[in-house]
C-alpha cells in the first residue's frame, strides 16, 4: 500500500518531495539487504564500489570520486586494508604515491552484495503490474541522469 506521504505530485515541488521520499526509503530498505554478518558501513561499501566501477585509484582520486577528504579516505582504506578487502601499491610512476584496488575478497562480497539487493528488487518489481514496470523502465534513466547532476 503506498504510503500517504507519497502521492500524485502536481507541482515540481510536491515532485520533488516525493522523489526524495520514495528514492531514501528505497535507498534504505536495499542497504538492509546486506549480509550481516560483513561489518562493513555503507561508506565502506560505497568505497568498494567506487572502486569497482572505475579500477584502481590513489587515495585523492578515491577521495574526490567520494566527494570526502584525503584523510577520511585514508581510514577507512586502513579499515577495509585490515578486513583484506583492498590492496595498496605503489605507482608506477611516481614511488610516493599509493594506489588503493580491490581484492578477491572484495569482489566476492560486492557481488554478493549486488545479488541480494538485486533478488530484492527482482522479487518487488513482479508484484507491480506491467504499466508500472513499463513506466519504471522509462523513469530509471532518468534517475540516473538526476543522480550525476
Amino acid at each position: 500500500m503506498p504510503s500517504e506521504v507519497v502521492k500524485l505530485a502536481r507541482t515540481d515541488a510536491e515532485l520533488a518531495s516525493a522523489l526524495r521520499i520514495s528514492v531514501m526509503r528505497l535507498s534504505r530498505r536495499l542497504r538492509n539487504e546486506r549480509d550481516a554478518s560483513e561489518d562493513l558501513t555503507s561508506n565502506h561499501m560505497a568505497v568498494l564500489g567506487t572502486l569497482w566501477r572505475h579500477g584502481s585509484l590513489t587515495i585523492g582520486e578515491l577521495a574526490a570520486q567520494e566527494k570526502v577528504q584525503p584523510p577520511s579516505m585514508t581510514r577507512t582504506v586502513n579499515r577495509l586494508c585490515e578486513k583484506g578487502l583492498i590492496a595498496r601499491t605503489p605507482h608506477t610512476a611516481d614511488g610516493r604515491v599509493v594506489v588503493i584496488s580491490l581484492t578477491d575478497a572484495a569482489a566476492s562480497v560486492i557481488t554478493e552484495s549486488r545479488r541480494r539487493k538485486e533478488a530484492w528488487l527482482n522479487h518487488r518489481l513482479k508484484e507491480l503490474s506491467a504499466e508500472e514496470r513499463r513506466i519504471l523502465r522509462e523513469a530509471a534513466p532518468i534517475l540516473e541522469r538526476l543522480s550525476h547532476a
